[in-house]
This record gives structure tokens, C-alpha cells and sequence, in this order.
């Protein structure tokens, strides 16, 4: 099986996407993901990301959407409400498309903290690759699961009923 995976990626914060970016891409094409089976789409920042991934997962190319993005918590409570948005609505994207969403956007505190989620055991970008390769393969299980059972399903004979009274 050859996948083929989106990749949403924000500009926002690009310092830290760009290593975010970097590193999935990297984990995609050691893992045997060709570069020409993976579509990288830029959005201006956190808010457009699920958007796009919809989009992407709507067209019916891809086997997963990865998200990347970085949301820094500011002075202001804003980053909470579109990390919430952004969060909620890719969760809404994978499960109307059936089209398995990696959350990739990180919500740290400091540039520091968002640096170091781009790097070593704490890779978020890695771990979104990982993510979509591992849910690459149990969703085609799952597809393979669901029609075995429905082939092995017995038909039924259509019991002998009595007529309905009144009513229709």
C-alpha cells in the first residue's frame, strides 16, 4: 500500500512549523512515503488549519491529514479559544470525512516549550507522522473487518408475520 497524506501546516509561528514541518516530512519519507504522495498546504495561521484539512480530507486523495501548527499562549486569552476552535474542529473533520485527522498543533506556554516539541523524544512533528501511518493501516483494517462481516453475515428468511390491524 502506498499512502498518500496531506499535510496542513500554519505560517504562523513559522519558526517553530517550519521544524514542525521539517520532521514529519522527514519521518513520512523514512517510513516509505514518497514525497510525491504527500500534498503540503500553507494556511496563515492556526484558526485556517481545520478548514483546509477538511477540504483536503473532502476530496477523497488522501489516507490521512496531518495538522501542524503553533498556538503560544499570549497575554490575552486568545490562543485558548482558538486552540479549543482548532482542536474541536479537527476532531469534527476526521470523524464526518472518515478521514483519519493527526493533531499536530502544539499549545505551549513559551517559544522555549514550542522548540522543544520539534526535536528528540518530544517531536511533535514525528509523532504526528507516526500517528497518520498508524492510522493509515487501522483504518484499512477496520474497512477489511467490517466487509468480511458483512459478507459472512447469514441472510435471514423473512419470518411469517401476522398482518398489521388498523393503522396503515
Amino acid at each position: 500500500m502506498k499512502p498518500r497524506v496531506a499535510v496542513v501546516v500554519s505560517r504562523f509561528n513559522e519558526k517553530v512549523t517550519s521544524r514542525l514541518l521539517g520532521s514529519c516530512l522527514t519521518t513520512l519519507n523514512s517510513h516509505g512515503v514518497a514525497q510525491s504522495r504527500i500534498a503540503v498546504v500553507r494556511v496563515s495561521g492556526g484558526y485556517e488549519i481545520p478548514w483546509a484539512a477538511q477540504e483536503l480530507a473532502l476530496s477523497g486523495k488522501f489516507d490521512a491529514v496531518i495538522a501542524l501548527g503553533c498556538i503560544l499562549k499570549g497575554s490575552t486569552p486568545q490562543n485558548e479559544h482558538i486552540s479549543r476552535s482548532v482542536i474541536a474542529s479537527l476532531h469534527e473533520v476526521s470523524l464526518k470525512t472518515k478521514v483519519p485527522c493527526i493533531l499536530g498543533v502544539i499549545t505551549p506556554n513559551t517559544e522555549a516549550q514550542a522548540l522543544a516539541r520539534t526535536k528528540g523524544s518530544l517531536d511533535r512533528g514525528k509523532e504526528a507522522a507516526l500517528a497518520a501511518l498508524e492510522m493509515i493501516v487501522v483504518r484499512k483494517q477496520l474497512r477489511q473487518h467490517s466487509q468480511k462481516r458483512i459478507q459472512e453475515q447469514p441472510k435471514e428468511k423473512p419470518q411469517n408475520r401476522p398482518p398489521r390491524r388498523g393503522g396503515r
